[in-house]
């Protein structure tokens, strides 16, 4: 059994190890537990409420299929909230 190669990130303040490739969408709804489609959009038409920055530039959610994970990155998810 072969085990695709892995990087090291830093997910919102955790070293966390990802399969080499994969895209920021996809690694969003794995760390949010959501399925996303290719425009970032929650696939059950729920909000999401959700931005991101890859080493501290954020990255537009249209953008985030094509937005391969470099090892070595750090990965922020600001989730919104309400409130006062």
């Amino acid at each position: 059994m072969t085990s695709s190669p892995e990087i090291t990130v830093v997910l919102d303040g955790e070293t966390t190890r990802l399969a080499q490739g994969i895209t920021l969408r996809e690694t969003v709804a794995r760390h949010i537990g959501r399925e996303l489609g290719p425009d970032g959009t929650p696939a059950d038409g729920g909000r999401l409420g959700v931005a991101v920055a890859v080493d501290g530039a954020v990255v537009p959610r249209r953008e985030w299929h094509a937005h391969v994970i470099a090892a070595g990155s750090t990965i922020d998810v600001v989730t919104a909230t309400q409130g006062g």
